[in-house]
């Protein structure tokens, strides 16, 4: 007995000096903080010598000049498909090819989209527009009136960032309106209230915006008046994430205009604004606002719910909610144990809902109809087994878009009519790659607490399986967003023709399985994603498909965060790793950037056990001196304003001063993504499919 407390003693002893020691460590001054002055002379000076010396290795190698010939001919390509948007009964798309950089906004009649050559009319040459302004106007979307439809706030933003500058353009005139709607630069989210007024959230001034940099003030901004004299509608809190309005029609002629208040996140209060003021809506604050339909809104509920008067709603369902609150709410659909509704592909037609069904993470379109006996559902026929996004749909009609893609399948659009349940593919995207011997397969691996994680892998099916395979594997494992199956041009054609593999993970932290999947690995429960990623590698290496030096890695953003924790983790089990617009210093990140708007996510510093957690897993404070780390490639773009390059320098220039190996390229351009063009992003894909290429195929 005296031997076992001694014992014990020893180990408390043990257990509590290393945290103390790794808390002392981690928690020195930063001497790397002025990389965080993000145009600073002496920050970009660091880029610019950073940018040289990797470019040196990467542009210079044999292989650079024909992987970018390929990845933008894939970009550039004037055979893929249009994608359209539903706007007036007509069709309107964003194209951009080798002679339109920044893109052309067009349209053209739906009877004419269907033929192989529509005939279409310009609505603005954001080409012309850069040149005549002297800017890089990067696309950021159009809002249009929703019930004329005959005039849209057009957002455009500097090199791509998140804040934009938005004008009013006259659909009939092509032009921007004389005299009409202006919102200068900022993050901001406008929507319209009627013709002549609109209902703003953005920097108002000071005292206007949140800790996470996003408005929380809304005012009613009117025809002919200034900025200056918009009327405050609703205000939110400081430490909100953001306010967003959001304005809706259906067919039956029903108009709603809803403010969302981000609380967190994932947590938010939706409120109505009415000729009398505004209005709390009864539903709970683990809610998505999806559309309007016969006069109730379409929310995806992501906790249980048990309404006042009404059955109980499980999380990850479909509800129709009465904005008023005269009436009980109703279940349109209910996921099973393995399926989820995909949160960002639910629409709204005149007379149904729509919205993509994964069942184990193979997806299906479903079609859900209120009748007075309730909400009756219907499988739309298209492709099993396969990713199924909702393009466009009009509130005016019972008209849809649906694209279909899976990893061997290119890209399909299909018209849908809702009404009937029917669908017929009008375009198909041409191969990009060679497929004949290529298969996709799924299977499971169990990670550290037994969960099954599936993932799925596509390879030639005369593999070997002694280990030799070059493999990529991708990830995210965030936010519930769900990583379904996608058509890769490029992976194609760069890798899979050349005899790799090619692996993604649906590991807990997305939504592939609802709410519960995502909230497994919310903050401190977070090591449950870094397990099952590391769970899928040594499947792959059970199997005999792949093994430590064959086997590469790659993910952004979030998933950025992810593959600096494997590289501190686990770099035994990778010979290459490239980390994308990354988190990375996770005890800093709520003053970087968007990051206060994370804390739902990943916690705060102000919490001492999710302190804890991070200060033994944040990427920036756990690299080692003299770690067996692989070469890893760095890369993330000047512009982007919501994580920001800064973390991406941070760890570069650590791993510099402890002597251990990486590459590191910063696009000046682009904002969060590869690049703010087709040129620009197939830049980076070539650079990053070079690094892969000689650590993972020729060594």
């Amino acid at each position: 007995m005296q031997r076992f407390v001694l014992l014990a003693a020893m180990a408390l002893a043990a257990t509590t000096a290393r945290p103390a020691l790794a808390q002392a460590v981690a928690e020195a001054p930063d001497p790397y903080i002025w990389l965080e002055e993000i145009d600073s002379p002496r920050a970009m000076a660091w880029v610019e010598a950073e940018n040289a010396r990797s470019l040196a290795v990467l542009e210079r190698d044999p292989h650079y000049a024909g992987f970018y010939a390929d990845a933008l001919k894939i970009a550039e390509a004037t055979d893929r498909i249009a994608m359209p948007r539903l706007i007036g009964g007509q069709i309107a798309n964003l194209w951009q090819d080798a002679g339109h950089v920044h893109g052309l906004w067009r349209m053209t009649s739906p009877a004419d989209y269907e033929k192989a050559e529509p005939a279409w009319q310009t609505l603005l040459d954001l080409d012309a527009l850069s040149a005549a302004e002297k800017a890089n106007w990067v696309w950021a979307g159009a809002n249009c009136e929703p019930v004329a439809e005959k005039r849209c706030l057009v957002a455009l933003s500097d090199g791509g960032e998140d804040a934009n500058t938005q004008r009013e353009f006259d659909l009939a005139s092509r032009t921007f309106v004389d005299g009409g709607f202006v919102l200068p630069k900022s993050k901001q989210w406008v929507s319209w209230e009627t013709p002549d007024s609109l209902i703003a959230a953005r920097d108002w001034g000071a005292g206007t915006m949140t800790a996470s940099g996003y408005p929380f003030v809304v005012k009613r901004v009117r025809r002919g008046a200034a900025l200056s004299a918009a009327t405050e509608v609703f205000r939110g809190k400081p430490d909100d994430v953001f306010v967003i309005p959001r304005s809706f029609a259906d067919g039956a002629g029903h108009t709603e205009v809803v403010i969302t208040r981000g609380i967190t996140f994932f947590e938010a209060e939706f409120v109505r604004v009415t000729p009398g003021g505004t209005a709390r809506i009864a539903v709970p604050a683990k809610s998505e606002l999806k559309g309007l339909l016969d006069g109730r809104l379409i929310f995806q509920v992501n906790e249980d719910w048990t309404p006042q008067g009404a059955a109980p709603v499980k999380a990850g369902a479909l509800v129709a909610v009465d904005p008023a609150g005269k009436a009980a709410p109703e279940v349109i659909f209910t996921p099973g144990p393995r399926q989820s509704v995909d949160s960002d592909e639910v629409s709204v037609t005149r007379g149904h809902v729509l919205a993509a069904v994964y069942d184990n993470v193979r997806g299906r379109a479903m079609r859900f109809t209120r009748t007075a006996n309730g909400w009756q559902q219907a499988v739309l026929p298209l492709p099993d087994n396969a990713a199924v996004s909702i393009v466009a749909s009009d509130r005016t009609s019972d008209t849809a878009y649906l694209s279909v893609q899976s990893y061997l399948l290119p890209t399909s659009l299909w018209k849908v009519d809702a009404a009937a349940a029917t669908a017929v593919q009008i375009k198909q995207t041409p191969a990009r790659f060679a497929a004949d011997g290529l298969v996709t397969e799924q299977f499971e691996a169990t990670s550290k607490d037994g969960t099954k994680v599936p993932y799925f892998i596509t390879h030639r099916a005369d593999m070997k399986l002694d280990g030799s395979t070059p493999t990529l594997m991708t990830a995210y494992g965030g936010f519930q967003v769900s990583y379904t199956p996608h058509y890769s041009g490029t992976t194609g054609k760069l890798w899979l023709e050349r005899g790799g593999a090619f692996v993604v993970a649906n590991i807990r932290g997305g939504g592939e399985f609802g709410p519960a999947w995502h909230e497994a690995g919310l903050k401190t429960k977070r090591q449950a994603i870094y397990d099952d990623f590391a769970a899928v590698a040594e499947d792959l290496m059970a199997r005999k498909i792949t093994s430590p030096k064959k086997l590469g890695i790659y993910g952004g953003s979030n998933g950025g965060l992810l593959m600096g924790v494997e590289l501190t983790q686990r770099p035994d089990l990778f010979g290459a790793v490239s980390i994308q617009i990354p988190l990375l210093d996770m005890l800093r990140y709520e003053k970087l950037s968007a990051g206060a708007s994370w804390v739902g996510e990943y916690g705060t510093m102000a919490n001492p056990d999710e302190k804890a957690f991070w200060l033994r897993t944040s990427p920036y404070s756990n690299l080692k001196r003299g770690a067996a780390y692989p070469e890893t490639l760095i890369w993330t773009t000047t512009k982007d304003d919501r994580v920001g390059p800064v973390q991406a320098r941070k760890f570069a220039a650590r791993m510099k001063e402890y002597g251990l190996p990486y590459l590191y390229y910063e696009n000046t351009a682009g904002g969060h993504g590869a690049g703010a063009n087709l040129k620009e992003s197939a830049r980076t894909i070539a650079l990053e499919m070079v690094y892969f290429q000689h650590r993972l195929m020729e060594h």
